[in-house]
C-alpha cells in the first residue's frame, strides 16, 4: 500500500522538469534496484510451482522487457494512455493465485507447460480488457469497491500466498529432502537478513534489502552445497518477443477469478496515483486528476494487454517506488523513460532469467515469506482505514470464514458441478466475491454508540 506524506516533498526535479542525461540515469537505476527482485520473483515463483522451468529465461525475459514498455507508456503519455508521471510497472503479486488456480486448472487435465502458459496468457489478455473498460468508469467503481472490499481481498492474497512461501522454504513441493535443516537454516537466514536490514536506518540499505538477503542466501547455499551451478542452457544473446508465443486459449472459469483481481487492481492503482500526485505536487482533486487517473489505469490495462501478448504476467503500478521519489526529490516524468528503457534492455538478454532461475528454493522461499506476509498485513492496514462498525464486522468475519474456510476444506465443494468447484475452491475468489454481495446487499446504515469507527473510509489503496 502506499500512502501519501503528510507534507509535501522538496523536490529536486518536477514533474515536467528534465534533469540531465547522468542524474536522470541514476535516479532511473535507484528506481530499478528498487523494483527488480518484484518484478522477476513472480515468473520464479509461477515456473517453480507449475514445472516450467524450460521457459523461465523467456518468461523473466518479457516480464522485465513489457515492465520497461509499461513504464515508458506511463511516462511519455501517448494519446492519453498513462498518467504522465513515474509509474512503474511491474508483475503484480496480486494476479498469483489466480494465475496458478488457471495454471492447475490445466494442468489436472493433462495439459503441457505450453497448454497451460496458453491458458494463462489468454484469460489475462481479456482480463486487461476489463481493466481497460474500467478506467472510464473510475469514479463510479470508487463507489463499489470500497477499502473494506479491497482489504479483505488483498488481506486473502497475501494468506493464500503464504502457502507457497513456506512451501519453498522447506525445499519445494514434493521436494525429497523438504523440510531438511540445511533448507531451513538458508530461508531463515534470508528471512532473518531481510528483517535486519529492514530495520536499517540508511533508506537505500532498507530498498536492497531483498536484493542482498538473496545474494547471503545463495552464497551460503554455494558454500554449503545446496547450490551447484549449472552450465547455462543454450539460449540465445538476445530474446526477441513473439508474440502468442505459447498459443492462445480460454476457459470461463479460469477467467472469473482473474476478472476479480483485475477490478481490485484497478482501485489500488487509484491509491498509487493518488500518493504519486501528492509526491509530484500536482492536484488531487478535479478535472486534471480525474484525466490522470483514468490515463493511469488505462495505461495499466494497456500494459497487461501487452504482458499477455507477449508472454508475460500481468502488470501493475509498483508502490515501492513512490518511496523512491520521496527519497530522491525527483519526480520528473522523463526519469520514467529512462527507467522503461533500461528495463527494457535488461529483458533483451535472456541469460539474465537462466542465472536467477538457478537461486535455491529455500532461499526463495524466505524471501517471499516476508513479501507475501507484507501483502497481507497490507490489507489490514487497508482495512484499519476503513469505518470498523457492526456492520463491517460481519462482512469481514464471513468473508474471511467463507474464503478460508473453503481453502483449508476444498473438498466441501466436490459434490457440486465443476465450473462451481472451479470458480469458488480460491479463498480469493469466495472470500472476494461474499464481501463484495454483503457490502450491496447490506445497507450501510449510522454508526451505534458502541460501534469502533476510528476514521473515515479513505481512496484506493495499494499493496505491493
Amino acid at each position: 500500500m502506499s500512502s501519501a506524506p503528510s507534507r509535501p516533498t522538496e523536490l529536486i526535479y518536477g514533474l515536467n522538469d528534465r534533469p540531465r542525461a547522468l542524474a536522470a540515469l541514476l535516479a532511473a537505476l535507484q528506481h530499478v534496484l528498487a523494483s527488480f527482485v518484484g518484478i522477476i520473483t513472480p515468473p520464479l515463483v509461477i515456473g517453480s510451482a507449475l514445472g516450467l522451468s524450460t521457459h523461465l529465461p523467456y518468461l523473466i525475459s518479457m516480464a522485465l522487457m513489457v515492465s520497461g514498455v509499461g513504464t515508458f507508456i506511463q511516462a511519455r503519455r501517448p494519446w492519453g494512455i498513462g498518467a504522465g508521471m513515474i509509474c512503474l510497472q511491474g508483475t503484480s503479486f496480486a494476479f498469483l493465485g489466480a494465475v496458478l488456480a488457471a495454471g492447475f486448472l490445466v494442468k489436472h487435465r493433462g495439459g503441457s507447460p505450453e497448454d497451460i502458459l496458453a491458458m494463462i496468457f489468454g484469460v489475462c489478455f481479456f482480463g486487461a480488457l476489463v481493466q481497460i473498460v474500467l478506467s472510464r468508469f473510475i469514479g463510479q467503481l470508487r463507489r463499489v469497491i470500497t477499502p473494506l472490499v479491497t482489504g479483505i481481498v488483498i488481506t486473502l492474497i497475501g494468506i493464500s500466498l503464504i502457502k507457497v512461501g513456506i512451501t519453498d522454504l522447506g525445499g519445494g513441493f514434493n521436494a525429497p529432502d523438504f523440510g531438511a535443516p540445511g533448507n531451513l537454516g538458508l530461508g531463515l537466514l534470508v528471512l532473518l537478513t531481510i528483517i535486519v536490514l529492514n530495520r536499517s536506518e540508511t533508506p537505500w540499505i532498507r530498498l536492497s534489502a531483498i536484493i542482498i538477503g538473496l545474494a547471503l542466501g545463495s552464497l551460503a547455499a554455494w558454500f554449503s552445497g545446496k547450490l551447484v551451478p549449472q552450465p547455462l542452457p543454450d539460449l540465445p544473446l538476445i530474446s526477441l518477443p513473439q508474440p502468442f508465443k505459447y498459443g492462445f486459449s480460454f476457459d470461463w472459469s479460469a477467467f472469473v477469478p482473474v476478472a476479480l483481481i483485475y477490478l481490485i487492481s484497478t482501485l489500488e492503482t487509484v491509491g498509487d496515483l493518488t500518493a504519486n500526485c501528492m509526491l509530484a505536487r500536482q492536484p488531487i482533486s478535479g478535472p486534471s486528476y480525474i484525466s490522470r487517473l483514468k490515463g493511469g489505469v488505462l495505461g495499466d490495462g494497456v500494459s497487461c494487454l501487452i504482458a499477455a501478448t507477449f508472454s508475460a504476467f500481468p502488470n501493475t503500478t509498483f508502490a515501492q517506488n513512490n518511496g523512491v521519489i520521496q527519497l530522491t526529490g525527483v519526480a520528473s516524468r522523463f526519469v520514467g523513460l529512462y527507467i522503461g528503457l533500461i528495463l527494457f534492455c535488461l529483458g533483451l538478454f535472456p541469460l539474465i532469467g537462466a542465472l536467477l532461475q538457478q537461486i535455491p528454493k529455500p532461499v526463495l522461499g524466505g524471501a517471499t515469506l516476508v513479501m507475501f506476509g507484507s501483502v497481507a498485513a497490507a490489507g489490514v492496514r487497508i482495512l484499519a482505514q476503513a469505518p470498523l462498525d457492526r456492520r463491517s464486522m460481519l462482512i469481514i468475519a464471513t468473508s474471511f470464514g467463507v474464503g478460508l474456510g473453503i481453502a483449508a476444506q476444498p473438498n466441501l465443494l466436490h459434490l457440486l458441478p465443476q465450473v462451481v468447484q472451479t470458480l469458488f475452491d480460491s479463498a480469493i475468489t469466495s472470500g472476494g466475491l461474499t464481501a463484495l454481495l454483503m457490502c450491496l446487499l447490506l445497507p450501510e446504515g449510522k454508526s451505534l454508540p458502541n460501534d469502533i469507527n476510528p476514521a473515515p473510509e479513505k481512496p484506493g489503496l495499494n499493496a505491493r
